[in-house]
């Protein structure tokens, strides 16, 4: 039971009194050691059914049971196995980042020389060792996501959720968030839950995405594999006379099917997966037809969920940050 790292959710369901259906019969399995990406939109049913995996908010049915302990039944057994940085930081603007972990390490139950030591080291872990001593009223929303994490790593957690961690860091703030996660999972072994409504956030960090919408999970597995399960890859070509447009269509759709495309230029997504960019580059030429501009678009998570639910997922481009770091 000690070394069980897995999160195991069947039949979960929990319903608002006089509200939504937030989460809505989902199951899922998270190993040891991997970085589960939950995507969805606002209001999928992300956070709820983090708070429900966390002990704060019980299940209305279904079971679930983290860190080998039922969340209903066991909750203090799970809150001490897992670590939980949810979207609202609860940090005292007074108080500066190093007496968060000091206050932190001490609920733990970690004083003297071993408290000092865990300070300093998720001080310098998330770059916070230049502004320790500083208040954290005068952190920037970057700083308090990382101090944040900081926190939630104190005692040394199997299991770590992350509500949604990098809304409204900026780039460098966001990569840097990334790496420690991504270390973590690698060196540490820590299972991840990482909710997130951004697609290159799931991209670069899960070993497996599960999709939700609407309280369900519509679909699950690596980026890869869902990528190439949904959407073959998009080109889209500008022509170098906008005279030749419609013969350059003409051509192109001996490739695949016409799609959107930017203004001024022709898109067709592939037939199959496997679509030879240089035989469509050949085939131009051999036609005469000179372009301007060629690219070909790798398929999407928005791809799949765009498939899976029939619209776009609001983070299908990451927003520049009005956030420092």
């Amino acid at each position: 039971m000690a070394s069980d790292n897995t999160i195991v959710a069947e039949g979960l369901v929990r319903v608002f009194k006089k509200g939504p259906r937030a989460v809505d019969g989902i199951d899922l399995r998270v190993d040891p050691g991997e970085i589960y990406g939950f995507l969805g939109p606002n209001g999928a049913g992300k956070s709820t059914t983090v708070l429900v995996l966390t002990t704060l908010l019980p299940p209305t049915e279904g079971v679930a049971r983290v860190a080998g302990f039922d969340v209903v039944k066991e909750g203090p057994q799970v809150r001490k196995a897992i670590g939980a940085a949810l979207q609202e930081a609860a940090l005292d603007p007074f108080l500066t980042g190093r007496d968060h972990l000091r206050l932190q390490t001490t609920l733990h139950g970690i004083t003297g020389e071993e408290r000092l030591q865990r300070t300093s080291e998720l001080l310098h872990r998330v770059g916070l060792s230049e502004a320790a001593d500083r208040k954290v009223a005068g952190y920037s929303g970057g700083m308090k996501r990382r101090l944040d994490l900081a926190l939630a790593l104190v005692h040394h957690p199997r299991i770590l959720f992350l509500d949604e961690p990098t809304t409204g860091l900026d780039i460098q703030s966001r990569t840097a968030l990334w790496a420690e996660v991504g270390r973590l999972a690698k060196e540490e072994g820590v299972t991840v839950f990482l909710t997130t409504q951004y697609l290159e956030e799931a991209d670069v960090l899960a070993d497996r995405v599960g999709i939700i919408d609407h309280g369900r999970i519509v679909a699950e597995g690596t980026p890869e594999a869902l990528k190439a399960e949904i959407a073959c890859s998009t080109v889209e070509a500008v022509p170098a006379e906008a005279s030749d447009r419609a013969r350059l269509a003409q051509v192109l759709s001996r490739f695949g099917s016409p799609t959107t495309g930017s203004p001024g230029s022709v898109a067709v997504q592939l037939a199959s997966a496997d679509g030879n960019l240089a035989d469509i580059v050949r085939t131009l030429d051999s036609e005469g037809l000179h372009f301007a501009h060629l690219q070909v678009h790798e398929p999407t998570l928005d791809d799949v969920f765009l498939a899976k639910t029939g619209r776009h997922l609001e983070g299908a481009e990451m927003p520049e940050t009005e956030q420092q770091s």
